[in-house]
């Protein structure tokens, strides 16, 4: 489990810092906490003034690996992109057929040439940790899929290396298939309505009012897919098929035996099989409605309030004051009686002070009111502010933190421990900070640790 905390400096400013990776035997609420405690405890750091609240920035690729269609779907789209780019050979090949491609269809007038346009590109590796690579992925196989078979068919009539050939055959048979094509432009779909909320998700400093419309916008957008899309989208499904030869099904037709067989012998027509089954709006939509459910999503209505854009247009007191009601350790009763009173006084002050006409978010107006002193004055509305700034809409950093794993737990180093693993995270993920200690300090430090038999001293 990798831990980060977020605080407010005493300039005002928002800072996240890597506290540690901790092994933890399940993830278990117990035994997280046992964790979080035993670091706290360890570093001498107050459970007291821990706050919390987090939205794990609605993980749809594990929603959608949920369904084993659509897991099966996936399992084979990584694949593709080895096979086809691993090697330099395999590379060039795709890249002069895709090359090809597009100088027949500009002669055809299928497509038109400009600046900027029909730039030369390439398959994309899909990560781990995040889901919206795998659109970039699944848009660049749709758009470059005549190329991309072509190079699979010549590493199967090649057949120098007969376990590629194999691999290049069974991509091929699966990607020459009606349910591989309906998955790959659902996925497409999916993805692409929710691609700007994952890109604003994944920022260190996110905007929550972005935050909040992107939210609504995406909920809105599922809604009206799964009401109303699937006749166009079916469509869309079908020509595609059609222009590079792939079979489509009757969609009255009866379903194969040994998809029955899959869906416990039933008897279902195709159009259930792909409307129902494997349309899986509802697992998604549902999943969004989970990760940012009314309370959450009223929650960041309220943090929106302290926006400072346009002169406070959103300020809104009663919200503000029910936010404050959420935390009542922080906020008494006396506190939240002159909260009221306080707030109005601060956004009549902010309108009218020229010093705050250029603030355009949170972080800003936390450092423009240490600057100005104004935290002094108003101190409750400062304390409500680092409230909100200390509550961040995703968990972006603790993701980077397992994705930087890799490099440092690589194969070479696979067997290395617990603490030496942290440590060597600790640098890795703070660099910045490393970076302003001398090198003196450092062999100094470990000069220190123990007798050594010769002084050190700094490699030029």
């Amino acid at each position: 489990m990798a831990i980060v905390i977020r605080y407010v400096n005493k300039n005002g400013e928002i800072i996240e810092r890597f506290l540690a990776l901790v092994h933890v035997k399940e993830t278990s609420s117990k035994c997280l906490k046992m964790a979080i405690d035993f670091v706290f405890s360890k570093l001498g750091l107050s459970l007291s003034r821990l706050k919390g609240q987090g939205y794990e920035g609605a993980s749809n690729m594990m929603v959608c690996k949920a369904n084993r269609h659509v897991s099966d779907f996936f399992n084979y789209l990584s694949p593709n992109v080895t096979v086809c780019g691993s090697s330099c050979k395999r590379a060039d090949i795709l890249r002069q057929n895709e090359y090809d491609r597009m100088v027949e269809m500009i002669e055809k007038g299928e497509i038109s040439s400009g600046k900027g346009l029909n730039q030369e590109t390439s398959l994309h590796r899909p990560g781990d940790t995040r889901w919206g690579s795998h659109y970039i992925t699944i848009v660049r196989l749709t758009s470059m899929w005549p190329s991309i078979v072509k190079v699979l068919e010549t590493i199967f009539e090649d057949g120098v290396d007969p376990e590629i050939s194999g691999k290049s055959k069974g991509l091929l048979q699966k990607m020459e298939n009606f349910d591989f094509v309906f998955l790959m432009m659902l996925m497409k779909r999916l993805l692409g309505m929710t691609d700007a909320l994952s890109c604003a998700l994944q920022y260190k400093d996110q905007n929550i009012l972005n935050a909040i419309n992107l939210i609504v916008t995406v909920k809105e957008d599922l809604q009206a897919f799964r009401e109303s899309g699937w006749d166009d989208f079916l469509q869309e499904v079908e020509a595609f098929c059609q222009a590079n030869e792939i079979d489509v099904p009757i969609m009255d037709g009866i379903v194969p035996r040994r998809i029955r067989m899959k869906n416990d012998g039933k008897t279902i027509t195709n159009y259930h099989y792909y409307r129902v089954e494997i349309f899986v709006v509802d697992l998604i939509s549902q999943e969004m409605r989970n990760r940012f459910s009314e309370s959450s999503t009223d929650l960041l209505e309220c943090m929106v309030c302290l926006d400072p854009r346009n002169h406070f247009s959103n300020f809104n007191v009663d919200k503000l004051v029910h936010l404050a009601t959420l935390y009542p350790e922080d906020f008494s009763s006396m506190e939240l009686s002159l909260l009221t009173q306080e707030l109005r006084s601060f956004v009549s002050d902010a309108r009218t002070d020229t010093r705050f006409s250029n603030v355009e978010d949170l972080g800003t107006l936390s450092q423009k009111m240490v600057e100005m002193m104004k935290d002094k004055i108003f101190k409750l509305v400062y304390r409500l502010i680092k409230l909100v700034l200390l509550l961040p809409v995703a968990t972006t950093s603790v993701e980077r933190v397992f994705s930087a794993m890799k490099f440092v737990k690589s194969e070479l180093r696979n067997k290395i421990g617990d603490d030496w693993l942290n440590d060597s995270l600790m640098v890795y993920s703070e660099k910045e900070v490393f970076a302003t200690i001398l090198n003196e300090m450092i062999l100094s430090h470990f000069q220190k640790m123990g007798t050594r038999r010769s002084q050190l001293s700094r490699i030029a």
